[in-house]
């Protein structure tokens, strides 16, 4: 699978595109384009992939994708089966960072929201957002011109100014993604995406990226700040944690579908990574939901 740059040039007489997307499961893609991108989820749930982040989405999700940040929507496993009724429905609004104009987002009215765009450059999701805010996008989708400008500003104003704001790619990402803009490491990243819960290995990467395996874990450790098999370590139990919380199976499937070979492996990683067991880990986000 190959990190895709999208083109989202609109011919149309309009500063940003609005899109329903509508299909069976949403298009397994890892792209990233220039336009930033507002994403809120109707219908489906499974694993979203921005930068070096893994977490579940679900109906009501609302989230923002910086420019340029690679990403992906990959549904659970029953909605590619065919023989159900299943259905993945999503808004997509894609904008760039000057859509109305170079020094429009510099004034002081509007500086918050030149703000909330450079914090997109991680990826943030919005928790626990009202029905309203929802509903406000949606009924905007079907205005045009001078209104539909107007809304999408008060729609990006009450997102400026939420107080529950995750953000999703880590900055390490960040960094080493705006350092190379290579297609080496997009291919590698692309790879590792692809394949992290199945079996992977240095080797293969390192044909993809047409160095030897020696030249490519010196470039990859560069780059990254990391080695490759800590790469790949850190998104299968970012992807284990995203399964512990659906509670779909226990620790020891988590393990297998989490790209482990192995238990005692696999909990020696995760404290590594998370510094508590899987058993801590769930019991301590059972305990954080139930107070919540």
């Amino acid at each position: 699978m190959k990190l895709h740059l999208l083109d989202r040039s609109s011919i149309s007489n309009s500063s940003f595109t609005t899109k329903v997307n509508e299909y069976p499961y949403f298009l397994k893609i890892w792209h990233y384009h220039p336009e930033l991108e507002l994403v809120v989820i109707l219908k489906s749930e499974g694993t979203c992939f921005v930068g070096d982040s893994i977490e579940k989405f679900e109906v009501g999700d609302v989230v923002l994708i910086g420019k340029n940040l690679p990403h992906m929507w990959l549904n659970d496993e029953n909605y590619f089966d065919q023989d159900k009724d299943e259905a993945a429905k999503g808004i997509a609004i894609h904008f760039k960072q000057n859509y109305l104009g170079e020094a429009f987002f510099e004034t002081p009215e509007m500086i918050h929201l030149l703000e909330l765009f450079e914090r997109s450059k991680c990826g943030l999701k919005f928790l626990n957002v009202g029905t309203d805010v929802i509903d406000e996008i949606q009924e905007m989708l079907e205005m045009k011109g001078f209104l539909k400008t107007i809304s999408f500003l008060m729609i990006l104003d009450k997102l400026a100014k939420h107080k529950e704001i995750k953000k999703l790619a880590s900055d390490g990402f960040i960094n080493s993604f705006k350092a190379t803009k290579s297609e080496v490491q997009d291919n590698v990243q692309a790879y590792i995406f692809k394949n992290f819960n199945k079996e992977i290995n240095l080797e293969d990467a390192a044909t993809i990226a047409h160095m030897n395996v020696s030249a490519f874990s010196r470039y990859f450790k560069r780059v990254n700040r990391k080695t490759f098999s800590r790469y790949v370590t850190e998104i299968r139990i970012g992807y284990a944690c995203k399964l512990l919380m659906e509670k779909r199976f226990n620790i020891a499937a988590v393990c297998y579908e989490s790209g482990f070979n192995n238990i005692s492996n696999f909990n020696r990683q995760f404290k590594l990574v998370m510094d508590c067991t899987p058993s801590e880990y769930l019991k301590n986000y059972n305990v954080k939901t139930n107070t919540i």
